[in-house]
């Protein structure tokens, strides 16, 4: 039998979809779903919050 999604009241995360245009892992869309079904950024082609913009860290 096939289930819903669950509610949740976070909005997912919003990808740079420039850098993840390419992206092997994430398949372009910048984001991907874990197990447990909660969509994270793609750690392969989406900066951290302690990296810039090109994915490199921050002085």
């Amino acid at each position: 039998m096939a289930h819903g999604a669950h509610r949740t009241p976070l909005l997912p995360p919003r990808p740079d979809l420039a850098l993840a245009r390419d992206c092997e892992q994430c398949l372009g869309w910048g984001t991907v779903v874990t197990r447990d079904g909660h969509h994270e950024l793609c750690h392969t082609c989406q900066p951290g919050p302690a990296e810039g913009a090109a994915g490199t860290p921050c002085p």
